[in-house]
C-alpha cells in the first residue's frame, strides 16, 4: 500500500497529515527516507521519528450521530467530534460529513481505499434523510424535489421522495453537496427544522441509540465493497 495509507492504518494521522510527515523527512522505510510515492508491504520496516510502526487491523464502525457533534477527527474549537464518541482500538475517521445539527448514520473506518470509493460521486452511494420542515409540502413540491431542481451550484440529480407526515419528508439522494438536503427543501420553500440520516449505503441505525456505535458485520463490509466495485 502507499506509504501515507500505511501511516493512516498505523493510527498516526490522516492521509493528508501523513503526507506532511513524509515531506518533513520524519518517516523512514527500511532505513531510507520515505517518499510520497513509496509503497510498502508487510515485510517492510516503517519508522516515524525512529519509532517502529505497525498497521492496525481494518475496522468499520457505524455511528448514530447525535446533534451538536462535528464530523471531523479533531476540532480546533474544542467541540466534541464523532471520533470522540467512537472509542475504538483502531484510529477510524468519518466517511463524508454530517452537519453538526444533523443526526443519524455515519460510517467511520481506517480503510482509506473503501472510504475514498464510497465518497466518490461515480458510485452514487445512497443516502436517505428524514426531514422535519416548516409548512406542509404539497405534491408539486415533492415532484420538484424528485425531478431535480436548480441550486446555485447546479441542478440536483433526481431523488426518491415520499411524504411521511404532514411536515415530514423522506429524501434519498446519491450526491454529496454541502448542505444539499437543506438547500433543496429551502428551494421549495419548506426550510428544514430537523434532519436525520436514516440510512447510508444501505446501513441503517435502527436499534442504535444516539451516540452509540457498532462494528459492521463481515457481510456488511463485503456489501460495501461490492457497491463500489463497478
Amino acid at each position: 500500500m502507499r506509504l501515507n495509507a500505511y501511516l493512516a492504518r498505523a493510527g498516526v494521522a490522516s492521509r493528508r497529515r501523513a503526507d506532511d510527515l513524509i515531506k518533513a523527512g520524519r518517516v523512514r522505510v527500511n532505513g531510507a527516507p520515505g517518499e510520497l510515492n513509496t509503497f510498502v508491504s508487510g515485510s517492510d520496516r516503517v519508522e516515524l521519528d525512529g519509532r517502529p510502526l505497525a498497521a492496525q487491523r481494518l475496522a468499520y464502525v457505524l455511528l448514530n450521530k447525535p446533534p451538536g457533534v462535528v464530523t471531523t477527527a479533531r476540532d480546533p474549537h474544542g467541540r466534541r467530534t464523532v471520533v470522540d464518541l467512537v472509542r475504538h482500538e483502531a484510529r477510524v475517521v468519518p466517511v463524508g460529513r454530517l452537519d453538526w445539527d444533523t443526526t443519524g448514520a455515519i460510517l467511520l473506518t481506517n480503510d482509506g481505499d473503501l472510504a475514498h470509493r464510497l465518497a466518490h460521486p461515480r458510485y452514487e452511494v445512497d443516502k436517505v434523510y428524514v426531514a422535519e420542515v416548516e409548512g406542509r409540502p404539497a405534491d408539486d413540491a415533492l415532484r420538484r424535489l424528485a425531478a431535480g431542481l436548480e441550486l446555485e451550484d447546479g441542478r440536483t440529480a433526481p431523488a426518491r421522495v415520499r411524504r411521511l407526515g404532514p411536515a415530514t419528508v423522506e429524501l434519498a439522494i446519491h450526491e454529496g453537496r454541502k448542505h444539499q438536503v437543506k438547500r433543496m427543501l429551502e428551494a421549495v420553500r419548506h426550510p428544514v427544522t430537523a434532519l436525520h440520516r436514516s440510512r447510508y449505503a444501505g446501513l441503517g441505525v435502527e436499534g442504535l441509540r444516539p451516540g452509540r456505535w457498532r462494528e459492521l458485520e463481515p457481510a456488511e463490509v463485503e456489501a460495501l465493497r461490492e457497491l463500489t466495485k463497478r
